[in-house]
């Protein structure tokens, strides 16, 4: 059923009625559709995104009020706990496009970690645009890379996010076990809630830049708080899943002294494959043409871009959005 949600759309300064559970769409599959068109169809969808102050729920914002705005469709965003959650309430039928890392889908495509012998029928609809693994750590808590952090509380993410796969998984590469550290499984705010008052001693987020909360964080702290290098853990990282790639955070990011190398990984949006193909094919287009708009909403949207949306793999294109990327394939 639905309740609503406010959603920060940052400088389009609008309320969303989101929905908290979602529902599979309703919709009114007309001949068109069918045929391999590329325009929605009336009804009523629901976005998964993510953590209030991330990225996901900004953008996911966003693309509710765009599509609503632009299509017969009628979208509502909600915030969730992200990626493992998101592609699993995907296909019990709870939303109808969700935001996930690439590595996530991968595994549940592959029935891999969290979706252990179960594969995911889930479809791409595009590459968006990198989400940078932000590893913050008070100042003074000794801890100068992933291996310092044992016997240290650390956020490691809400449960089932990515955020959460991606922090084991560093933690492993750095040669550490999830009980070396007492793992807070905080969503962002409670986590710089506590990195601020001193009660944990740092934290995992992967998310684009700038993240809204750790702006707060990094302004209300300064030079109390710092972000780790972890490049040198990405031969490791690479070893688990090939979609991990090297970064660096801009020093201009945070007003950081310097720029911070890091990891990076890609984010989709996915539907399952019984999304309508004309459905896909419309709002893939709209993401792309109007690009200019959601980086109002958020600048990580800037880094769209139609020449590498067709890099999901190894999650398959659904082929209402392959109709709408194939000029660029």
């Amino acid at each position: 059923m639905m309740r609503p949600l406010k959603i920060a759309a940052a400088t389009l300064s609008l309320l969303l009625v989101t929905a908290a559970c979602g529902g599979k769409q309703t919709n009114n599959n007309t001949a068109e559709q069918e045929s391999g068109g590329c325009e929605a169809s009336e009804g009523r969808i629901t976005i998964a995104t993510g953590n209030t102050g991330g990225v996901y729920y900004t953008l996911g914002g966003g693309l509710a009020q765009l599509i609503s705005n632009n299509t017969p469709l009628k979208a509502s965003a909600a915030e969730t706990g992200a990626s493992v959650q998101n592609i699993q309430q995907l296909v019990a039928g709870d939303y109808d496009i969700a935001f996930a890392l690439a590595d996530t889908a991968a595994d549940a495509v592959e029935g891999k970690a969290s979706f252990d012998g179960k594969p995911q029928d889930v479809k791409a609809l595009a590459r968006i645009y990198p989400n940078y693994t932000q590893v913050v750590v008070r100042a003074d808590s000794g801890i100068n890379s992933v291996a310092d952090m044992k016997g240290k509380s650390i956020s490691t993410g809400s449960p089932k996010s990515g955020t959460e796969v991606i922090a084991n998984r560093l933690l492993e590469a750095a040669g550490l076990a999830g009980s070396d550290i007492s793992a807070q499984r905080l969503a962002l705010r409670p986590t710089v809630d506590q990195m601020k008052a001193g009660q944990i001693d740092g934290l995992f987020w992967s998310g684009g830049l700038p993240t809204p909360e750790l702006t707060d964080l990094t302004t209300s702290l300064g030079d109390d708080v710092k972000f780790l290098d972890i490049s040198d853990l990405l031969e490791n990282m690479k070893k688990v899943n090939e979609v991990y790639e090297e970064g660096a955070i801009p020093a201009d990011t945070y007003s950081l002294p310097a720029d911070v190398p890091t990891i990076v990984v890609p984010n989709l949006l996915l539907v399952t494959t019984d999304f309508p193909a004309g459905n896909a094919c419309a709002i893939t287009n709209l993401v792309f043409d109007k690009k200019a708009d959601l980086a109002k909403v958020h600048k990580a949207a800037n880094a769209l871009d139609r020449e590498t949306a067709v890099d999901t793999g190894p999650v398959e294109l659904h082929p209402g959005a392959a109709q709408a990327l194939e000029a660029t394939k």
